[in-house]
């Protein structure tokens, strides 16, 4: 199958698909531009599909229109989409280039392609479509994966994990598993044709199991360029914005926005990539009168949880339908007491189907009995709720005792002078470890290590409260925008 076949039903034709600043189009208008782009990069020598061959097509470009024709021209030319984000840098993109084996990359124009060294392969400009096809890339030495049986697994997506903690890895999702997790989430978000969604997240990050969704479900999607909160809640005005998804730090601009104007449209907030303090679930809560919903979203495993309960924002939910959760011992594997923290466990369809680097099957990386290990410390509550309290990479251990950044990050936060927090470990010539933070200021109102002091006593355990205080001006970042941790020496 070939998930793009899906989305361009003749009854759709006239309804709105997309709305960006070049203008509105129809499901039908977008069929004609990406049978049109197909066309050309074929005319251009886009890589085709062969037996026993996949082309792997990466794609450079900003959010828009054009990122959507050029995804799903990939796609239905019958290649695998693998997206290049736009922060990557030149270093970056050349590793990645050399490591899934390119065929072909699309440049938008609006984001030049630039090489730190070597070749970048032979450029075909392609001004009808305002980019250029990259071909004749350089090929990796060695493969760790046969051609045939990837081309057997029908990819359509090869994308990197975030890599916060460790090495990222080519997550291979196939159209089959693309739309299995898709029917899963949507059972959830129960999105329609009605829905016009407000669209700010990267879509080189957030494409499979968002865009996709929207698209086979016959919504509209309003992509707004600008992150600042005016801009965001113009185009949800304008535009009737039903559902709007977006990161803690997106909800936290839009509560704080000082017209007073309401969000009369709204239904449904999603909020995902980070954990979701509750200062910013309040704030938003009383401005528009809707409770953020908490979302845990993994490349592996697609759209897990979604928190529908507006009395547990911390919460990430209970698991959706046809989804099994389990809460293991991270060492033992074996199941934890009730309320005791363990390792986050999940079962359902529309896993990822390999990794590229180093190759390996889902089937040899499963757990007995089809467990998918998230790598997610949890716990959960008398009702079923879930909560997310650290990754096991991520445990700080204080002379025997366990701490999480986050949950030291989440107290941070509270205070009003704190914009962002990032606690990692310090290494301790008696402790082992001890936990230590950086603290990016709000506007005019940094505070003093004596008030981030007393509010962690409050609230922490003494062997939880940051023995060091640093304040910067940003926090180091994944490509994807989680927070990149790591240990230094005291």
């Amino acid at each position: 199958m070939n998930i793009v076949d899906l989305l361009f039903d003749p009854a759709r034709r006239d309804r709105v698909a997309l709305i960006d600043e070049t203008g509105t189009y129809t499901y039908g208008r977008l069929q004609e531009a990406v049978g049109k782009a197909c066309a050309l990069l074929e005319a251009a020598g886009l890589p085709q599909r062969r037996p026993g061959h996949v082309a792997r097509v990466g794609l450079a470009c900003p959010n828009g229109v054009d990122h959507v024709i050029f995804a799903l021209a990939i796609l239905r030319s019958g290649g695998c989409l693998v997206p290049i984000a736009g922060e990557l840098a030149a270093q970056e993109r050349e590793t990645l280039v050399r490591t899934v084996g390119l065929d072909a990359v699309i440049v938008s124009d609006r984001m030049p392609w630039l090489e730190r060294r070597g070749e970048p392969g032979r450029m075909i400009p392609l001004p009808t479509l305002r980019a250029a096809l990259f071909v004749d890339l350089p090929r990796p030495a060695t493969r760790d994966w046969d051609e045939a049986e990837l081309a057997a697994l029908n990819p359509a997506f090869i994308r990197f994990s975030s890599g916060t903690t460790g090495r990222a890895k080519g997550v291979i999702l196939s159209h089959e598993s693309l739309l299995a997790r898709i029917e899963t989430a949507n059972r959830r978000l129960a999105i329609g044709p009605q829905e016009r969604i407000i669209w700010v997240l990267s879509m080189a990050h957030h494409f499979a199991v968002s865009i996709m969704l929207y698209l086979v479900k016959g919504a509209a999607t309003v992509i707004v360029k600008s992150h600042l909160a005016e801009a965001v809640l113009d185009a949800g005005r304008e535009h009737g914005g039903t559902i709007f998804y977006g990161s803690p730090f997106h909800h936290s601009l839009l509560a704080a926005e000082p017209s007073g104007r309401s969000w009369p449209t709204l239904r449904l907030a999603i909020s995902t990539a980070a954990p979701l303090p509750a200062p910013t679930a309040a704030a938003f809560h009383e401005r528009f009168g809707v409770a953020l919903s908490q979302a845990l979203g993994m490349i592996e495993i697609g759209l897990p949880f979604i928190n529908d309960n507006p009395g547990k924002p911390a919460s990430i939910g209970s698991p959706l339908e046809g989804i099994e959760a389990s809460l293991r011992d991270p060492g033992k594997g074996t199941l934890i007491p009730a309320c005791d923290v363990g390792e986050l466990w999940v079962r359902c369809e529309g896993m990822f189907d390999a990794y590229l680097t180093p190759w390996q099957r889902r089937c040899d990386l499963l757990a007995s009995g089809g467990w998918f290990r998230t790598g997610d410390l949890a716990r959960q509550d008398a009702d079923g709720a879930l909560y997310l309290v650290g990754r096991c990479k991520t445990v700080i251990n204080v002379g025997g005792m366990k701490c999480f950044p986050e949950e030291i990050e989440a107290v941070l936060q509270e205070h009003p002078g704190v914009w962002g927090a990032r606690v990692y470990a310090l290494e301790h010539p008696r402790f082992g470890n001890v936990p230590a933070a950086e603290i990016v200021a709000a506007f005019g109102a940094a505070p003093t290590i004596a008030e981030l002091i007393a509010l962690c006593r409050s609230s922490l355990a003494s062997y939880k409260i940051p023995v060091q205080f640093r304040f910067v001006a940003e926090l180091p970042r994944t490509a994807s925008g989680k927070v990149r941790r790591e240990t230094a020496s005291i």
